[in-house]
This record gives structure tokens, sequence and C-alpha cells, in this order.
């Protein structure tokens, strides 16, 4: 049974109880509604900034109280504990980003199961059915490394680095595989610490020096993009090694507004973070679901034809 049939049946049963029993469903007041947010995205990355915002506007609108909480660190322990807390709070609805399915599921399963509405975002795509979860808010990030491969094979990238911040995070291990399937070259996967940026342009000059051949550099995001940019300048192959990376920034809009990246892979992360509290909010409020198991937000790809147009949209924190 697929998980949108199971919640039409739920809430056909809720129905039923409640004409059954004389309760009529009432509309719940915006202002008693808590959801909380639970991501393994601080909202000091460039990235997860633009989610938060998101999800900060939303409440705004929506008129309810949304608390946002992530790991100091890539930590999925951390992030289970976040979850398990946030199970105890008996919140009206919870949001999470699902990185790592094996270690999240458990602290998933206990919020499905103690009756609390939750949507996935951002990653999750490929468990978050499985899981119960009410719907999927995001891109499916093997296609869209997919996508990005092809466009860098269209460029006559045969050779290529993909550049992976946190090996193990199943989001980003898909982009690296459909980049590899995209390309239809030679890949190599490059691990690097971005808590360390010197490190990490360090890491990506010695592999470009180790293997001249490359001629294609993908980055898994802004502050991925940002030692990559400053590598391949310190080497004088801006221009001439083509580079892409997912997700925006104000830095990676200008470099591909200079032709200096080919392209960004852009999720739209801003909705990643405003519709999941909309979705849970007219649920509480109006019993309304989503017939589809993937709300897709991406991916869409930004090249220099369209960078002058968004840069200022990401200047105020919404791309």
């Amino acid at each position: 049974m697929t998980r949108s049939r199971r919640i039409l049946i739920l809430t056909f049963v809720l129905l039923l109880l409640a004409v059954a029993t004389g309760v009529v469903f009432a509309q719940k007041d915006r202002g008693d509604i808590r959801i909380i947010v639970v991501s393994h995205g601080q909202a000091s990355d460039p990235f997860w900034s633009v989610v938060k915002n998101g999800v900060d506007a939303a409440a705004n609108s929506m008129r309810v109280t949304v608390e946002y909480q992530a790991p100091q660190t890539f930590d999925m322990v951390e992030m289970s504990q976040l979850i398990d807390a946030a199970v105890a709070a008996n919140p009206d609805g919870l949001i999470v980003s699902i990185p790592d399915a094996d270690a999240l599921s458990d602290s998933i399963a206990g919020a499905v199961e103690a009756g609390i509405p939750v949507i996935s975002m951002n990653s999750g795509s490929d468990v978050a059915e499985e899981l119960g979860v009410m719907v999927h808010v995001g891109q499916t990030e093997y296609e869209a490394g997919l996508g990005g491969g092809q466009k860098m094979a269209e460029a006559g990238v045969t050779n290529a680095i993909c550049i992976n911040q946190e090996v193990g995070n199943v989001a980003l291990d898909l982009r690296c595989q459909g980049f590899t399937d995209g390309l239809g070259g030679t890949v190599e996967i490059l691990a690097v610490d971005l808590a360390d940026p010197i490190d990490a342009q360090n890491r990506i000059s010695g592999a470009l020096t180790a293997n001249p051949d490359v001629n294609g550099v993908l980055a898994l995001g802004p502050t991925g993009a940002a030692p990559a940019l400053a590598a391949l300048e310190e080497a004088g192959m801006l221009g001439e090694i083509a580079l892409g990376t997912f997700d925006l920034s104000p830095e990676v809009l200008e470099a591909i507004d200079a032709g200096d990246m080919l392209f960004a892979i852009d999720q739209q992360q801003y909705l990643q973070g405003y519709l999941p509290v909309v979705l849970l909010t007219l649920f509480n409020t109006n019993l309304n679901t989503i017939a589809n198991d993937v709300l897709l937000t991406g991916p869409g790809l930004v090249t220099q034809d369209t960078a002058a147009a968004v840069i200022e949209l990401s200047a105020q924190g919404t791309r």
C-alpha cells in the first residue's frame, strides 16, 4: 500500500470516528500550533541559512510557532537525540532532513508511531515513504547529479573530481553517483573537511596536480565551491577547467556571471523550508494532505544566461 493511500485511509477513518462519536473536527487555532524542525544543517551555513529563512517566513505567514534545531556538526547521533527530544515535546508537526536513514529511522518511526505528522525535506526522498513520512519536499539527489554530469559532458568534460564534504551522507553520495553516471567518464570522489577551507583548497590543488587530465570539478555546495574556485584561480585554470556546484550563494552566482563557473544546480532550498510549514499548518487546521510521495523543488540549472537575474534574490537570502 502506498503512502498516499495510507494517508487517505487514515483521514477517512478519522472522519468516520468523528461522525460515529458525534465529534466534529474543529479548526485548530494557528496561534496554538507548534512545529519543530530538526535538520542536519546549521543555520549559519550559507545553504541552510536560506532554508531557515524559508522556515521563518512561513511561520510568520501562517502565524504558527516553529523551532529550528540542528546538531553542531554533521553528527547523526546528536541529530537522532534531537528528534527523540522533539517527539517527547509532542509538537503538532515535525520536519526532518534524512541524510542517513539507518541512523535516524528509529527516531523518525517513533514520531510517526506517536501520531505526530512528519514531513521530510532536503534529503531522504528515497526512504521517506517507507518511514511513514507524509510527503518529502526537495529534489531527488541522484537525478540532480545526473543532470550535472550530462551538462559537463556536453561541455567536453571527460575526467572530473566530485568534492564530497560529508562522505556517508546518503544525499551527497547519490549526487556524486549521479554525476559519475551522467558524465560517462572518469570521476574521482575527493573527501574534504570544509571546516578547514585552507586544507580543502590544498586537497583540491593536490588532486589537480596529481591528475593533470582532470578537466571538470563538481562541488556539492557553495562551501565546497569556494575552495575549488580558489584552487583553480591559484593554478591559473579558472575558465579552463569546467567548474559546477550544487546550490547558490552570491559568490557562486558572481563566478557564473563572470564565466568562471559553468553552472549551479538549484534545488530552491527556500521552498524546502517554507512549504513543509505551510503543509503542516493546513493539515492541523484543515486536514489537507498531498497525494504525491515527493513534492519536487528542483533541480534546475543556473548558467551565465540567468545568473545576473538571481544575484539580487540570493543576496536577500531567498535563493
